[in-house]
């Protein structure tokens, strides 16, 4: 066989062969992007709902591959690890609220505990359900709550540059003054608790806007009911029955 000829077959052989790799890679992207896969069963330690854009959605995780704190997409405040259960993400890749669990036994005496919260935008939770059980020591309740409207990544940046400072009275004052009301409004105040509290009491508590009850309504660990309404201080100035 002449020289060219065997030239012009090698040739083709390899045109054939990247034609037939170009096809596979085509049919399996085509694949990927126009079918959905079907399971009766999957173990899986982590799954991340992502927008196009790769931002998060939501994310299921165990607790070693959890992950911590993001706004905006960016990692910020404590590392991940911590929080095994689901977190949401709002339309900017920013955390929203989430669900945590966990619960174990050890040297005797167990702890559990659920929570589910809602954030308010670019700030903390201000809407939580929260059950938590220390050896039976127990509260669980439904908590509604205001927060200043203060970015929390600004504030989490803030807080981390003072615990840079050397221990003392400065750094203490500077930590008040950061953690403190805003144009009156306190960087947290609980509203509105509903629950069983550890006194195994069920309980309504309406609060200022400081987050000092004003109204509580409450069904002992007796079955006696009682209606207290309260001052600034917590003193109680009324109450039924007398």
């Amino acid at each position: 066989m002449p020289e060219s000829t065997r030239r012009e077959l090698a040739i083709l052989r390899l045109y054939g062969l990247i034609t037939t790799l170009l096809l596979t890679v085509f049919s399996v992207s085509a694949f990927r992007q126009t079918q959905k896969a079907r399971f009766t069963e999957i173990d899986v330690e982590r799954i991340n709902i992502v927008e196009p854009n790769g931002h998060y959605r939501m994310v299921l995780s165990n607790r070693p591959r959890s992950i911590g704190p993001i706004a905006y997409g960016k990692p910020f405040g404590y590392p991940g690890g911590t929080r095994p259960g689901i977190i949401f993400f709002n339309d900017e890749g920013t955390e929203n609220g989430g669900l945590t669990f966990d619960g174990k036994t050890e040297n005797g005496k167990f702890r559990s505990g659920v929570h589910m919260s809602f954030d308010q935008y670019n700030q903390d939770q201000v809407v939580v359900l929260n059950y938590q059980d220390d050896n039976g020591d127990r509260r669980t309740g439904l908590t509604f709550a205001d927060r200043a409207d203060v970015p929390i990544m600004d504030l989490i940046a803030q807080l981390d540059s003072i615990n840079k400072l050397p221990d003392g009275p400065a750094k203490v004052d500077a930590r008040t003054k950061l953690l403190g009301p805003r144009n009156g409004v306190p960087m947290y105040a609980e509203r509105v608790y509903v629950g069983r509290n550890r006194a195994k009491a069920a309980v309504l508590n309406l609060s200022d806007r400081d987050g000092k009850p004003r109204i509580r309504i409450q069904v002992d660990s007796l079955g006696s009911p009682s209606l207290e309404f309260l001052d600034a201080t917590g003193k109680v100035t009324s109450r039924l029955p007398n």
